[in-house]
């Protein structure tokens, strides 16, 4: 099964981002967690209700991080799918809670309603013909048939797309279906969340910058290691590229590499879930720290911002 397996993005204030996606977009908060190589930055998961690959964003929210910039070499937009019939809703909710967006619009084919999150981070929900069939999860305010089903894909902003295409078909297993203008897109085998990767050719735009509102990196699906380790070989043989070894994150394990248009890519593992430090039940309710990190449990804590009453 191939697509995406999570974005990673940057943010600002903490509660303002757990409020935002588990309040106004109604996601679920599937773990509370820390950045691993930096311990005093938080790390927050949100997706459905397991966290199943193709559902997940995650941030790390630096306090008063200054705003990146969009531009060549970083991803443009994210978008979430959503039943075709539920844009009206969306749209009405997005009046009541003042969140920006954008005229609907159509992309090859489907209505796309384009808004942004506190910190600014382009978003788009997609109208899926059938999407009402997949599996949802309500926040109890959201209803159910009106939720989110996880990723629809992501655009990246490229100077040429042409390298970065051939990581993508040769690698992933995605192949080109349609152009559109300047905007190339690459599907996934199957309709599965996350399985479109739209590139926008932009020659001679500005570079990006990361910062709030930007997103760090964009991971794809493997199965298993050994899935993992195949495709880490073919970025080496057949593309020149050289990921880092593999680092254990818990929930997945991880191989990081920068694709030939500059974006940071990353390979993660479907295997082990969410599920393997605590029940799905209480996803997110307490602060999970991988064993090398549990003996600073009180030093972190003390640095970390506190949610409580932010999280139930």
């Amino acid at each position: 099964m191939s697509g995406l397996h999570h974005v990673t993005a940057i943010a600002g204030d903490p509660i303002r981002n757990f409020g935002f996606y588990t309040r106004d977009l109604g996601l679920r908060f599937v773990k509370r967690t820390v950045n691993f190589d930096d311990p005093a930055t938080y790390h927050f998961y949100y997706g459905d209700e397991t966290g199943r690959p193709g559902t997940i964003l995650t941030f790390f929210p630096w306090q008063g991080v200054p705003p990146g910039r969009r531009g060549v070499g970083e991803t443009h937009q994210t978008a979430f799918r959503v039943p075709q019939r539920s844009l009206g809703y969306w749209t009405q909710r997005f009046i009541e809670k003042g969140i920006h967006y954008e005229a609907l619009e159509k992309r090859f084919g489907e209505s796309v309603l384009p808004f942004t999150d506190p910190d600014g981070m382009a978003l788009a929900l997609v109208g899926v013909p059938g999407a009402e069939d997949e599996p949802a999860w309500s926040n109890g305010d959201v209803p159910v048939e009106h939720a989110i089903r996880g990723f629809h894909g992501v655009t990246l902003l490229l100077d040429n797309a042409g390298k970065t295409a051939a990581v993508l078909t040769d690698v992933f297993g995605f192949k080109e279906t349609a152009r559109e203008g300047s905007v190339i897109r690459y599907k996934a085998a199957g309709d599965v969340n996350g399985s479109v990767v739209d590139i926008y050719e932009a020659k001679g735009f500005l570079r990006g910058h990361q910062g709030g509102g930007s997103v760090h990196h964009i991971a794809f699906r493997a199965a298993d290691d050994a899935e993992q380790a195949r495709m880490a070989q073919r970025l080496v043989d057949s593309h020149g590229l050289h990921p880092t070894e593999q680092k254990d994150r818990n929930y997945f394990r991880s191989i990081y590499f920068r694709e030939p248009g500059g974006v940071l890519f990353e390979i993660a593992t479907d295997i082990p879930g969410f599920a393997v430090d605590e029940p799905v039940e209480t996803l997110g309710r307490e602060l999970k720290l991988p064993g090398f990190l549990e003996s600073h449990r009180k030093e972190i804590e003390g640095v970390l911002p506190k949610l409580e009453g932010a999280v139930s």
